[in-house]
């Protein structure tokens, strides 16, 4: 059954998951569930005694040491309990394959990393250093050291750094689930604390801020820190802790740690001003309190908790289905897949042909508007003019005259009209380029191909092929109607049109009455009724053939080519059009790995309410 500290470990994976996730911001609510989760913020002036109480709750010596400001950047310190006789190791997160079991490698890395952030200036960066360690001698919990506290700033530093260091401080402090260890020296007036001052100002009622003093040995002889102590001097909802940091001769002696511990608690012990006190003081104490605390915060925030890992799975699972499934490994498997994304697409396709989504209307507009307009455009009035009629006509008859109509006349004006058919009949195979734009669009609509950009750019070659094969037919086939117009006249037509008839009722055959200009204008009128039916024809007949070898192909058959080349394809070829858009993979990775923390935190943190 999990216990409140199985719980304290599962809260500080979930604090380390975040970061290593990525989710300080973004688009999840994960940041939400990180400031949720309580930690241990570490707040004092510079030379407060900060690193001396830290590697006293480690029980190691690892944070860099010096003058002036040492912390640069915020330390995000987790702490993980092993069990008895392991070996003690650091672990940082840039670093996670790497085990520090020398602990001045650790303090060596911290260094190195703060320099690789911030260059050998004393300037400051808001950037974490993760790192984990893992030992025996601690307790489970997450401590983050910040940069010291300052009033002003020292040569090498930009003015601003003390504003900085505070504006970086409150940002940790501020939020309501962070627990403040602020951080004080004993030989120092309380009322100067930089960090009780912060904390008084982020936390008035002292709900969440623990005091520590520090270098209680180092006080004045004949003056103690009772008063502070036992909450007379400086009240706080917790009880203030002592600690007594090591001596600079045992740091450049390289004193054991444990040793330091007992020393520390031979000094409570043994002091006459602090005996009365010596099982509430020392480092190992306020590790123990802290984690205490830092149980009952957490079994106070299990609710909200839960509530935010039950909508942060959601949200997971959600993305996890957008983003879709992870692509398999098998060649059949995969050519499934690549035929089901074909499908999707083509099914997108056909809609915006058949009414389902916008575009197949421009298509109708072509024949129900512009092909008309073209075709009322031709210029026939131009071609039928009196002038052109009388040069055709008299051209037609060579040197004989017509005896009975200039048939060739006729012949060659209504040739010369319906080749001006051709260009509508072209231009309405251009349908194409609206053919082009669907499939353009289809493909940017279907959703699963999103993911896979290499086998969207094949089936958007292949569908662009396929249409040019299409358009190529359609144009022959349009063309082809309008060349049959020419080829066969209709004969009834013209034997319905009325003749010219003298007085006495004959036909006349008179050859200058036929040249007259009255008879070249009915020769034009003639003609152009005839070229006017033609047209009518036309009008009905090219849309039919535009859509029958294009719209109709491209229902039809417009990937069937693809499908082919598909099925001889290998499977090193088939993975290569299913290579995924990297980023997309990465995402669908993490959001993976988060789905697996959280389903397994949420586990845990239910095994504990039913353990109450």
């Amino acid at each position: 059954m999990a216990t409140m500290e199985s719980l304290i470990v599962t809260v500080n994976r979930i604090q380390r998951a975040c970061t290593v996730l990525g989710d300080h911001g973004g688009d999840t609510n994960l940041p939400t569930l990180w400031e949720a989760l309580p930690s241990v913020v570490v707040v004092g002036g510079q030379s407060s005694g900060k690193s001396s109480v830290l590697e006293s709750i480690v029980g190691r010596d690892f944070l860099p040491r010096g003058s002036g400001i040492v912390t640069r950047r915020p330390l995000v310190l987790q702490l993980h309990k092993t069990e008895r006789g392991l070996q003690e190791y650091g672990e940082f997160l840039h670093l996670p394959k790497k085990k520090f079991t020398d602990f001045s490698m650790v303090r060596k890395e911290i260094q190195d990393e703060t320099d690789r952030m911030t260059g050998k200036s004393k300037q400051i960066s808001p950037v974490p250093i993760h790192l984990s360690i893992y030992s025996p001698n601690v307790v489970n919990l997450t401590l983050i050291d910040l940069p010291g506290l300052t009033k002003v700033a020292v040569e090498g530093q930009p003015e601003s750094i003390v504003q900085d260091i505070e504006i970086m401080v409150r940002s940790y402090v501020e939020k309501p689930n962070c627990i403040i260890l602020a951080i004080t020296p004993a030989n120092q007036d309380i009322a100067t604390s930089d960090a009780m001052k912060l904390s008084r100002e982020v936390d008035p009622t002292g709900e969440r801020t623990f005091g520590v003093l520090t270098k209680l040995d180092l006080m004045d002889k004949g003056t103690n820190a009772i008063d502070v102590l036992e909450g007379r001097a400086y009240p706080l909802q917790h009880p203030w802790v002592g600690i007594v940091n090591r001596s600079q001769a045992d740091i450049k002696k390289n004193v054991d740690m444990i040793a330091s511990r007992r020393k520390e608690r031979e000094f409570f012990a043994s002091s006459p001003d602090y005996g009365h006190l010596a099982s509430k003081m020392g480092s190992e104490y306020l590790a123990k309190v802290l984690s205490k605390h830092l149980e009952s915060v957490i079994r106070a925030r299990l609710p909200g908790i839960t509530s935010l890992i039950n909508k942060s799975i959601e949200e997971l699972e959600a993305e996890l289905s957008h983003l879709g499934r992870s692509v398999a490994v098998d060649a059949g498997a995969q050519l499934y897949t690549i035929l089901e994304l074909c499908r999707a697409f083509d099914r997108i396709f056909k809609e915006h042909l058949d009414g389902g989504r916008p575009g197949g209307d421009r298509i109708y507009e072509v024949f129900d508007h512009q092909l008309p307009a073209a075709l009322r455009k031709l210029p026939f009035d131009r071609h039928l003019s009196l002038q052109n009629i009388r040069k055709v006509v008299s051209e037609a008859d060579g040197y004989q005259p017509h005896l009975i109509a200039p048939e060739q006349g006729y012949r060659r004006l209504i040739d010369g009209a319906l080749n001006c058919f051709r260009g509508p009949a072209e231009a309405s195979v251009d349908v194409h380029f609206l053919l082009k734009e669907l499939v353009r669009r289809s493909i940017a609509e279907t959703q699963e191909l999103k993911r896979f950009p290499t086998l969207q750019a094949e089936i958007a070659a292949a569908a662009s092929e396929a249409l040019e094969r299409f358009r190529e037919e359609s144009k022959k086939t349009t063309l082809r109607m309008v060349d049959m117009e020419s080829s066969y006249l209709t004969v009834d037509f013209f034997r319905k049109l009325p003749q010219e008839v003298e007085k006495g009722g004959n036909p006349t055959s008179s050859s200058v009455d036929r040249y007259a200009e009255s008879h070249f204008r009915r020769i034009g009128s003639n003609v152009y009724s005839y070229v006017g039916m033609v047209s009518d024809t036309l009008r009905n007949t090219i849309p039919k053939a535009v859509v029958y070898c294009q719209v109709r192909e491209a229902k039809q058959s417009l990937l069937d080519h693809f499908y082919i080349q598909l099925g001889k394809k290998e499977g090193k070829q088939l993975a290569q059009l299913l290579d995924e858009d990297p980023a997309l993979m990465e995402r669908r990775q993490q959001c993976v790995k988060r789905l697996e923390l959280y389903k397994s935190a949420r586990d845990e943190i239910d095994s504990v309410l039913w353990a109450r």
